[in-house]
C-alpha cells in the first residue's frame, strides 16, 4: 500500500439521482394488481450483461426484490467452438455428442462456477407460470433480460403470459421487437444502418445484417451500457473505501485494463504503449491505482507490473478481494481505460470526470462508432502521454441509467402499471 501525505482532498463530484425514477409511493396506486412489487433477471453468466439488469433493477426501485435466473450452456472441451449455435440446438447437439461418444473422448472437463450453482436455470414455462398465478395476489411480473442467449427465454415468457409480465430486453435482439415490451439498446448496435456502415456491408450480405430498421417507439437507445454505479452506490463506496483511498496523493489517476475483443484487438504491443505513455504523466501524478480485468491476458498484465510494481506512486490491485472497482469510481480524479470495454467506459464517464482512452484507432466496426460518439459528445478524449493529469475538465456526465428508468416507467404508466416502491 502507498505511503500518503496530508493534502487538501478535491470534492467527488457524484450527479444527483434524479427525482421519479423509482417507482410510484404506495399512496398514487391506482390498484393492488397494477403495483408492480418484484422482478426477474435473465442473466447469461457473463458480469457485463447481467450488471446492465442489476443496474436497472436499482434506477427502479426493486432492488433487493428481484430474483436472478441464468440461461447456461455446456461448456468445457468441444463446446468452447459451438457458443455460434443457438442455445436450445447447442444442447441438444452437447446431449447427442456424449451419447455417441462419452464424455471423456472430448474432455468435458467442469469449468469453475463461480456461484453459478446456487443460480436457478431460467425456464419460460416455470416463469410464465409463476407470473400467472401469483398474478392476484403479487401483482404482474417485471422481467429482464441481457444477452443474446436470453433473448428466447425473454421472449417466450412474454408469449406464454403476455398479460401478466412486462419484458424488458437489454441489448438489441436484432429482431422481432414486438416479442417485447421493451428494449433498450445502445445507439451504436444500429451503426449498421448508417451510410458508412452500409459502406462496408458487401451488397450480398446485408439482408443478413441487423437491424434492418430504425428504432421504433419501444425501442430506448442509450449511448452506453447501463451499470450499478449510480450516485447512490458510489457515495457508499466513498464512505467504504474513505480509509484507503481518501488520505492518497492527489490527483490519483485510475488505470482499468480489459482484455482484447475481436473487434477491438490487441496484445503486448498496446501493454508497451501503455506503460510508455504513463511514464510520461507520472510526473503530474499523486497516485496511480492499476486494475486488470477478468480479460486481460497474462501477458499484458505481467507487462504494466514489471513496469511500474517498485514504484511508490503506483499501487497494482491482485486481483483478490475485495474489489476496489467501486471505490475507484467514486475516488478518483481521472482514469484511463483501454478502448475494448463498454461498461467500464460507460461507468466512468457518468461521474462527470476526466476519462481518457487508450487503443481507441484499434476498435472497429460499432465499437469504432461508439468511440467516436464518445469523443464527440466530449466526454473522452485520447490518452497522449503528455497530458497534465492535475487539469480538470468536465463534461455533461452520460445519465443512460435514469433516462432509461425514466422510459420504462412511462411505458408502465401506458400500460396502466407501476412500480410500488
Amino acid at each position: 500500500m502507498l505511503r500518503a501525505w496530508a493534502q487538501p482532498m478535491r470534492p467527488i463530484r457524484l450527479p444527483e439521482p434524479s427525482a421519479g425514477l423509482s417507482g410510484v409511493p404506495d399512496i398514487f396506486e391506482s390498484g393492488f394488481a397494477s403495483a408492480i412489487k418484484r422482478a426477474v433477471v435473465i442473466g447469461n453468466g457473463f458480469a457485463g450483461a447481467e450488471n446492465q439488469c442489476f443496474g436497472l433493477i436499482r434506477a427502479l426501485g426493486l432492488s433487493g426484490r428481484h430474483s436472478l435466473y441464468r440461461v447456461t450452456r455446456p461448456r468445457g472441451g468441444i463446446n468452447k467452438w459451438l457458443h455460434w449455435l443457438p442455445v436450445s440446438v447447442h444442447k441438444r447437439v452437447d446431449y447427442l455428442i456424449k451419447r455417441m461418444y462419452g464424455y471423456s473422448q472430448f474432455q468435458f472437463i467442469a469449468p469453475e462456477t463461480s456461484g453459478l450453482s446456487q443460480v436457478l436455470e431460467a425456464d419460460a414455462r416455470q416463469i410464465a407460470k409463476m407470473a400467472h398465478q401469483t398474478f392476484e395476489r403479487e401483482g404482474p411480473l417485471l422481467v429482464v433480460a441481457s444477452g443474446r442467449d436470453t433473448i428466447s427465454v425473454a421472449s417466450s415468457i412474454k408469449q406464454l403470459a403476455p398479460e401478466n409480465v412486462f419484458v424488458i430486453q437489454i441489448q438489441h435482439p436484432r429482431s422481432h421487437l414486438n416479442r417485447f415490451d421493451l428494449v433498450i439498446a445502445p445507439r451504436h448496435d444500429y451503426y449498421p444502418l448508417t451510410p458508412h456502415a452500409q459502406e462496408q456491408i458487401p451488397w450480398f450480405f446485408r439482408r443478413w445484417i441487423t437491424p434492418r430498421e430504425p428504432p421504433d417507439r419501444h425501442v430506448v437507445l442509450t449511448v452506453g451500457a447501463l451499470h450499478q454505479a449510480d450516485s447512490a452506490a458510489l457515495r457508499n463506496a466513498a464512505s467504504i473505501w474513505n480509509d484507503e483511498l481518501a488520505t492518497l496523493p492527489k490527483p490519483l489517476l485510475v488505470v482499468n485494463v480489459g482484455g482484447p475483443t475481436s473487434n477491438c484487438p490487441y496484445g503486448v504491443d498496446l501493454a508497451k504503449q501503455l506503460t510508455a505513455m504513463l511514464q510520461g504523466v507520472l510526473w503530474s501524478c499523486g497516485s496511480i491505482r492499476i486494475s486488470f480485468s477478468r480479460r486481460t491476458p497474462e501477458k499484458v498484465a505481467k507487462i504494466i507490473a514489471k513496469e511500474f510494481s517498485d514504484n511508490p506512486k503506483v499501487y497494482i490491485w491482485d486481483g483478490e478481494d475485495p474489489n476496489p472497482h467501486m471505490g475507484h469510481l467514486a475516488w478518483a480524479d481521472a482514469f484511463l481505460i483501454t478502448a475494448d470495454s463498454v461498461s467500464m467506459l460507460s461507468e466512468a464517464c457518468s461521474t462527470g470526470k476526466p476519462v481518457y482512452v487508450i487503443g481507441a484507432e484499434r476498435c472497429t466496426w460499432k465499437f469504432a462508432y461508439f468511440q467516436k460518439s464518445l469523443r464527440e459528445r466530449g466526454v473522452v478524449r485520447p490518452f497522449t502521454g503528455k497530458e497534465d493529469i492535475s487539469e480538470n475538465w468536465s463534461y455533461p456526465p452520460l445519465n443512460d441509467l435514469a433516462e432509461a428508468a425514466s422510459r420504462v416507467n412511462q411505458a408502465l404508466t401506458e400500460r396502466g402499471w407501476r412500480i410500488r416502491t
